[in-house]
């Protein structure tokens, strides 16, 4: 059973850095595509950046060219390496995987972290 574990969040001011991690406990991590959500307080999930299970990336278009995912398959871990935060970046970020025909929507996913909350100060 895949299990999902998130850390790395936390308080930063704008045009800092945060990384965030998701280890995944159980499951064979390698079938699974893999991917970045996050929920600011009355808003709907939103997708942030997805990798699949073949290595390709994919990025949120508010997030691109800031934001970088990887995966380290040796490791079961998943990375997100956010660069220049900005406030509108606030938000609990979720890792998620599943291992249907590749697809970002949220109702793809059958696994989901318990989340880390980002906040970023101006």
């Amino acid at each position: 059973q895949v299990q999902l574990v998130e850390s790395g969040g936390g308080l930063a001011q704008a045009g800092a850095s945060l990384r965030l991690t998701c280890t995944n406990t159980g499951g064979y991590y390698e079938s699974y595509h893999m991917a970045w959500f996050r929920q600011a307080p009355e808003k709907e999930r939103q997708f942030v950046s997805g990798i699949s299970k073949s290595g390709d990336s994919y990025y949120g278009d508010s997030v691109k060219g800031r934001f970088t995912m990887s995966r380290d398959n040796s490791k079961r871990t998943l990375y997100l390496q956010m660069n220049s935060l900005k406030p509108e970046d606030t938000a609990v970020y979720y890792c998620a995987a599943h291992r249907r025909t590749l697809n970002w929507s949220v109702n793809s996913f059958d696994f989901w972290g318990q989340g880390t909350q980002v906040t970023v100060s101006s």
